[in-house]
């Protein structure tokens, strides 16, 4: 069982707990592609992590880079976050960059972090109270960051689930992981051209395709039953599975999905295929 991925219904009764912290972990981006109604309103009471800016290392040349522990702990503590601190993170686009965060916090060793099936979506489709996000209560006034209390957040390291352009490479000659690509067949296969602009078509040498996509349904994850037979094959491959994808986002979809499924150990490549298509010339 994944008690990683909680009900709406479940954090609406845990709305108003003491140590609860919400975070909306929409990227603009993402956010842009749904209704005005979504855009405009977020869950009671939530915070938002800024994945792509303050959570990642701008000092990287590719996207949503993972940030340093100094950097990750200080926009934690500017978040109000602690260690004793219950985390629900979500998206306005029901399963997309929640998962994200949660790895990221999984990987700082915060074990109580949780992921709101359905997002935002599903909070709306449920009749759960919302509320207008305060830039938009302030439209004409100058845009100022909340401020919260300080939080004392520190991080404690976990690099095992964490794998870097060399360790990945480094596994061409060793095949001790299993390298899972879960972009989609026509990226992966190279039939169509990458998002980034100038990016080549291709795959990782060895690595094996399962699109993020076969484990979601309407922007909430399939059932247990359904994940289970999904990665029953990688069961019997009986070698730790690195997760790839296009920049380290939806990786951390499928990582999520296999918690508690996938006996394996598991990692995600931070980078993933616009690292390596950009350092690795077939």
């Amino acid at each position: 069982m994944n008690s990683s991925i909680i009900s709406a219904k479940w954090l609406k009764d845990k709305l108003h707990t003491e140590n609860v912290v919400i975070l909306d972990c929409t990227l603009k981006n993402q956010l842009l592609k749904q209704p005005l109604e979504i855009q405009d309103i977020q869950i009671p009471n939530t915070r938002f992590f800024d994945l792509k800016f303050k959570f990642s290392d701008l000092t990287n040349e590719y996207p949503t880079a993972y940030p340093s522990k100094s950097q990750f702990e200080t926009e934690a503590q500017n978040l109000g976050i602690n260690n004793e601190s219950i985390i629900v993170v979500y998206d306005a686009n029901g399963i997309y960059s929640s998962p994200r965060v949660w790895w990221l916090f999984k990987s700082m060793g915060h074990e109580q972090v949780y992921v709101l099936n359905g997002g935002l979506p599903e909070w709306i489709k449920k009749g759960f109270p919302t509320e207008i996000k305060k830039e938009e209560e302030e439209e004409e006034e100058e845009e100022e960051e909340e401020v919260y209390t300080k939080g004392k957040f520190q991080a404690k390291l976990d690099t095992t689930i964490v794998r870097k352009f060399d360790a990945v490479f480094n596994n061409l000659t060793t095949k001790k992981e299993l390298v899972i690509d879960v972009r989609s067949e026509d990226r992966f296969n190279g039939l169509v051209k990458e998002p980034r602009v100038g990016l080549r078509s291709g795959q990782i040498d060895n690595s094996i395709n399962i699109p993020y996509t076969k484990v979601l349904n309407n922007g909430k994850f399939e059932s247990e039953e359904h994940r289970t037979q999904l990665f029953k094959s990688l069961a019997e491959e009986d070698r730790p599975v690195v997760f790839s994808c296009g920049s380290g986002i939806t990786a951390c979809v499928m990582y999520l999905a296999a918690e508690g499924l996938l006996k394996n150990k598991k990692a995600v490549y931070d980078g993933s295929w616009t690292e390596w298509g950009d350092k690795v010339k077939n």
